[in-house]
């Protein structure tokens, strides 16, 4: 899977993503034209960050965006065999797959009973677990469709989707139909959660930074992103913001403290004769884990400002403290997806803080804490900055 994501092959998605973020920027210019007394329109950014990162991760993986930003809901179409086309919540539905999934993973002897039992987090979930196989089946069936229809803009797409399509396994034949359709789906469970969760907790800790300090964040990011981007644009685009120091240093600090995967992901000693860490032996087989969180949390790397936003603090960053700093894991089995990330991050935080002012309502970032640490919403005030041209 590597290849699909090499730098290079990022680069030919970018088409794809700004035209979901142009839909973006004009519902947030809608939500922004109804402004309170306070000059500012109030909007819950949690729902939309979740929308977009869904309708790109869409067109990535499937072939189209799922039309969430475009309708201002969660909603998304699903086929099942044998069953009617219906629209489901896409985002609620991988939140329940993964909640259930990961119980039933952790809890294997419940798998053959969880349909029976009571309680609706297993009837919800497992019905979820078929509904987003379903979202996965309806996208990947409509694209190949449409490319033996011979439509030459869908055959010519540079995208995840097009690079399963072409691929081969080991004895130079093409994926079938049930893989390709995983691995489309795999996709998705990995590219929309994340991205959202970490874009909306980004958002939040920029505002909350300069709330504490005020002056000190948000006319430092705002004047290297108008210097980068021209004011006539609505959105960035990935070549003037991609290298934004300041920029980047707000993402990474954003991330260290909402850590969106938060629990650590298992590993397995492998070595014969185990492994040896602070004076601790784990023998071969045992499960390994970092939790991301506690890593980015732990006041002995980072000082006792380890609770604040303080992007400057990369700029003179320990080893000790660069190794610490995980949101991706690390090795050959670190998210191999983080090139597209980055550059998802760095398009939408970019242009949001370029395009509008924003306000935040709320003291805190509550979080729901599952697989993924989910921002469970972010009230905020927003409007169009007035050095930005129509």
């Amino acid at each position: 899977m590597a290849h699909a994501f090499s730098p290079g092959a990022v680069h030919d998605f970018e088409p794809h993503m700004s035209a979901n973020l142009q839909r973006w920027v004009g519902q947030l210019d809608r939500i922004a034209s109804s402004p309170g007394k306070d000059g500012y329109a109030r909007m819950n950014m949690m729902p939309w960050c979740t929308f977009l990162a869904f309708d790109i991760i869409g067109d990535l993986a499937f072939g189209a965006p799922f039309g969430m930003v475009h309708r201002g809901r969660d909603e998304c179409e699903s086929t099942r065999p044998g069953y009617p086309v219906e629209y489901v919540q896409g985002a609620e539905t991988l939140n329940r797959r993964g909640e259930v999934s990961s119980t039933l993973g952790l809890l294997p002897a419940l798998r053959p009973w969880a349909r029976y039992l009571p309680d609706p987090f297993f009837s919800k979930g497992l019905e979820s677990v078929k509904n987003l196989h379903g979202i996965a089946v309806a996208a990947v069936t409509k694209r190949l469709e449409s490319a033996k229809d011979g439509q030459a803009n869908i055959s010519k797409r540079h995208d995840i989707l097009e690079m399963l399509c072409q691929s081969k396994d080991s004895q130079g034949n093409p994926m079938q139909l049930d893989e390709l359709i995983s691995e489309a789906l795999t996709q998705l469970i990995a590219g929309s959660d994340t991205v959202s969760n970490t874009t909306c907790a980004i958002i939040y800790w920029v505002l909350d930074g300069e709330r504490k300090n005020p002056g000190k964040i948000l006319p430092r990011l705002q004047a290297e992103l108008d210097e980068a981007i021209q004011a006539s644009s609505a959105i960035a685009m990935h070549h003037e913001v991609k290298n934004l120091p300041f920029l980047r240093l707000c993402i990474d600090e954003g991330m260290r403290l909402h850590s969106t995967s938060a629990i650590g992901l298992p590993r397995i000693v492998t070595e014969p004769s185990g492994v040896t860490c602070e004076n601790e032996h784990f023998p071969e087989g045992t499960v390994l884990s970092v939790p991301s969180y506690t890593l980015h949390h732990r006041e002995e790397v980072w000082g006792p400002d380890v609770e604040e936003f303080r992007p400057e603090r990369w700029l003179d960053a320990t080893a000790e403290q660069r190794m610490s700093f995980n949101p991706f894991s690390y090795g050959p089995r670190a998210c191999v997806g983080q090139n597209v990330a980055h550059m998802e991050l760095a398009l939408i935080i970019g242009t949001a803080f370029h395009r509008y002012d924003f306000k935040l309502y709320q003291e805190k970032l509550e979080s729901h804490e599952g697989f993924s640490k989910k921002p469970v919403e972010c009230w905020l005030g927003i409007k169009r900055r007035s050095t930005i041209q129509a």
